[in-house]
């Protein structure tokens, strides 16, 4: 009988521990959810005192097959392109070339690329100005493929000349 009242002791005292502890963890998880609440108010705050001299920023949203198209203006016309950070350059169509008043049939095709069809020639050009929103940025050197690109690639020509970016599962976010 002792034995059971010396065990029934055991676990009272072992339960009323455990209930201070898992109090004890719970006071600390509140206080860290009050301070990261304090520190994400004072970032919020941050941002909004310095959204002046932030830099110019845009959203492209992923499509619903899972990629980003970007809608871009280029030397003022508009562009359509797939967001490609495996690119090295920007990569233009020869349709989208031509729209934007390049003449493919004067251009110099002396390089070699990679594309997802192969190998291709491409021309080197310049284009003045590449802007997605704000994400504004001037003389982004390009490439045209002769051949095999259906779809003009924005490529790292340009992304790498943006202060920032980062894919989110929703956007991509563009910061010049």
């Amino acid at each position: 009988m002792l034995r059971i009242a010396i065990m029934a002791l055991a676990g009272v005292l072992s339960a009323v521990g455990a209930a201070r502890a898992v109090v004890a963890i719970d006071a600390m998880n509140h206080g860290a959810r009050a301070e990261a609440a304090t520190t994400a108010a004072i970032a919020v705050e941050s941002e909004d005192s310095t959204l002046a001299s932030a830099p110019a920023a845009a959203s492209v949203v992923k499509s619903s097959d899972g990629h980003y198209w970007a809608e871009a203006s280029v030397n003022g016309s508009r562009v359509k392109f797939l967001v490609d950070t495996g690119a090295t350059a920007v990569a233009l169509s020869l349709a989208d070339a031509t729209r934007l008043g390049i003449s493919p049939s004067t251009l110099t095709y002396n390089r070699t690329v990679i594309t997802a069809d192969g190998k291709a020639r491409a021309a080197a050009v310049q284009l003045a100005s590449v802007a997605i929103g704000g994400a504004r940025v001037e003389n982004v050197d390009a490439l045209v493929i002769e051949k095999g690109l259906e779809t003009s690639l924005l490529g790292m020509s340009y992304l790498g000349r943006l202060s920032r970016f980062e894919a989110t599962p929703q956007a991509l976010i563009l910061r010049q």
